[in-house]
C-alpha cells in the first residue's frame, strides 16, 4: 500500500498541510504517517541550560501527535490507515531515515509561511528536504486545499540533457496515479536558452513521455519562474513538478527579493522530483 509521510510542528502552515496530505491519501487510497520531530529548547547563557526536560518533551510531543491521529481518524470516518511517530532529533535526518524504511509515494510538507517565523522555521525545514531526500517532495502553500484533486500537472523543462536528468519512470506514475493531464512547460525569452540540440532533446522528451500524452507550451517571459506561475494560474495547474538539480528554480521559487508572486506565493503546489 501506498504510503504518504506527513511532518508537522503542528503549525498552521503543517496543519494545512496535514489537511492537504489526507485528503490526497483518500484519493489514491494510500496510508498516511504523521510524524513529528522535536527538540530539547536550550537557553544559552554562560552555560547552556535545558529548559524543558526530555521526559517532559517526549510527553507533551505523543499526546499532541495522538490527538491529531485521533481528530483525523474522526474526520475521515476510519477511511484511512493513519500512523504517527515521534522522534527527538534533527527534522530532515529523521525525515531521511524514516523514508528509507516506509519508501513513501510522496513527503507533503508545507510550504513557507506568510509570517517571518513561519519562513524561517517551517520554510528552511522544507527547502533542506527538497535539496536532500531522494523521494518526491509536495510543497502545500498556505491555505490550498486538495479540493477535486490533481487534474492539470505542469512540468518544468528545458530540455537538457534529457536523458540523463529527468526522472521519466516517477513522472509517468505520478500523472497516471491521478489521472492527470500532463504539459510541459519550457519558459524562454528571444531565444536565450535555445542550444543546437534544443529539438533533439525536446524529441527525445515526448519519446519517453507520449504514453501519457502530455502538451507542449513554450512561455515567453524573461523570469522563469514568473513565467511558470503566469501559465500555472492562467491554466488552473493544480501541481508544479520541479527538478531541483537540473533547475535553478528551486531557489528562484524560494527567492524573497521579488515583488511579484511567484510559484510558491501562489495556490500552486509543487512537486519536487530529483533526477
Amino acid at each position: 500500500m501506498k504510503t504518504i509521510i506527513i511532518p508537522t510542528d503542528f503549525s498552521p502552515v503543517a496543519t494545512n498541510a496535514v489537511n492537504y496530505g489526507v485528503d490526497m491519501a483518500l484519493a489514491i487510497n494510500a496510508s498516511v504517517l504523521l510524524l513529528h520531530v522535536y527538540n530539547i529548547p536550550v537557553a544559552y547563557g554562560d552555560v547552556p541550560v535545558a529548559l524543558l526536560s526530555v521526559d517532559e518533551m517526549k510527553k507533551s510531543a505523543e499526546e499532541n501527535i495522538a490527538r491529531l491521529k485521533k481528530d483525523l481518524e474522526h474526520l475521515t470516518s476510519g477511511k484511512l490507515k493513519i500512523y504517527a511517530e515521534t522522534r527527538m532529533g534533527n527534522v530532515i535526518d529523521e525525515l531521511e531515515d524514516l523514508c528509507k524504511k516506509v519508501q513513501p509515494f510522496a513527503v507533503v510538507m508545507g510550504s513557507i509561511g506568510h509570517s517571518a517565523v513561519e519562513r524561517t522555521l517551517f520554510g528552511s525545514n522544507t527547502l533542506t528536504a527538497i535539496k536532500h531526500l531522494t523521494f518526491p517532495v509536495i510543497c502545500v502553500p498556505t491555505g490550498k486545499e486538495y479540493g477535486k484533486g490533481i487534474q492539470k500537472i505542469g512540468l518544468a523543462c528545458d530540455f537538457r540533457e534529457v536523458a540523463e536528468t529527468t526522472p521519466v519512470t516517477e513522472i509517468k506514475e505520478i500523472v497516471k496515479e491521478f489521472h492527470a493531464q500532463l504539459f510541459v512547460m519550457n519558459v524562454d525569452y528571444e531565444n536565450r536558452h535555445f542550444r543546437p540540440d534544443t529539438p533533439e532533446q525536446s524529441a527525445l522528451l515526448h519519446t519517453v513521455l507520449e504514453e501519457v500524452k502530455p502538451e507542449y507550451h513554450f512561455i515567453t517571459h524573461k523570469d522563469i519562474e514568473d513565467g511558470i506561475n503566469e501559465f500555472a494560474e492562467k491554466n488552473n495547474l493544480d501541481l508544479v513538478i520541479a527538478i531541483p538539480k537540473k533547475h535553478k528554480l528551486l531557489q528562484g521559487l524560494f527567492k524573497k527579493s521579488s515583488t511579484r508572486q511567484l510559484v510558491f506565493e501562489s495556490h500552486v503546489p509543487v512537486m519536487c522530483v530529483h533526477e
